[in-house]
């Protein structure tokens, strides 16, 4: 891949900054700062604080009922450090989160604006997601027993190109084999089939998004993270995200293996 930018990664920022990173990474947001669609409203939750992203399409005095409202820091308890409420294990399911807080939140814990800015939207037709993010911070490594092909070298690419993995359309497919959208990648392949890939869902000059898939018959094995491992080291110099869905415990136990950073939780609001 070619005429990647990148962006000076010296100053370790608060884990808020990364997530602001990440949400404009993922969500590509517009000159304004606004979605483009389809969720109205992204709320982004660290250990430090709230942030949020709302879409081009609300009217701006809603937009800014929903910025106010979400950014809005909350007053922690007496005595009550940011520091004393760490992130821990993400829970189960998104409906089965406990605490509510707006700092020094737990991993995945439902912050206290997240009702009252559904209301805004519209109440009880707004659905509701979430899911966790992590920042990779290469060098990192996963082992398996079997190669790891990368798109950076030309007969890993014309190995790959012929075995379309699940999910991907023709078109799609030879524009990701031939180094063009989503690459960088990493792939393991068994038995002529794609048995696992990590590409680049998401390229900004801010940073870059890994997007994993592992065909059923080889789950379980450690082939996510060993191509999320080799994927992170073909991206110097920008910052690195890997973020999934609350119910997505495969996943999940891909950030857990490469030990990545836990940065908070993106909620949802779609109308």
């Amino acid at each position: 891949m070619t005429g990647v930018p990148t962006t000076p990664t010296t100053v370790d920022p608060s884990g808020t900054a990364l997530l602001q990173i990440e949400l404009g990474v993922i969500w590509r947001l517009d000159e304004q700062g606004r979605l483009p669609g389809p969720e109205s409203m992204v709320i982004g939750m660290t250990a430090d604080g709230l942030i949020a992203a709302v879409s081009h399409t609300l009217p701006t005095p809603l937009a800014q009922a929903l910025l106010t409202l979400a950014t809005t820091p909350t007053p922690q308890p007496p005595g009550k450090a940011a520091s004393e409420t760490a992130l821990a294990t993400p829970p189960e399911t998104v409906t089965e989160t406990t605490s509510k807080t707006t700092s020094g939140a737990a991993f995945g814990a439902v912050p206290d604006v997240l009702e009252a800015c559904r209301a805004l939207l519209g109440g009880d037709s707004v659905t509701v997601s979430g899911g966790p993010s992590y920042l990779v911070t290469p060098p990192i490594r996963y082992d398996v027993p079997v190669d790891v092909l990368r798109s950076d070298e030309p007969a890993h690419a014309a190995l790959v190109r012929p075995l379309r993995a699940e999910g991907w359309d023709p078109d799609e497919w030879d524009e990701l084999a031939g180094g063009g959208e989503g690459a960088p990648w990493a792939m393991i392949v068994e038995n002529g089939e794609v048995a696992a890939l990590c590409h680049t869902a998401r390229l900004t000059p801010a940073g870059a998004e890994a997007g994993t898939w592992t065909a059923p018959a080889y789950r379980g094995r450690g082939y996510a993270a060993a191509t999320t491992a080799v994927w992170a080291g073909m991206l110097p110099g920008i910052r690195l995200f890997y973020s999934t869905s609350a119910d997505n415990h495969s996943s999940q136990r891909v950030a857990q293996r490469l030990a990545l950073r836990p940065l908070g939780w993106f909620w949802k609001l779609t109308a």
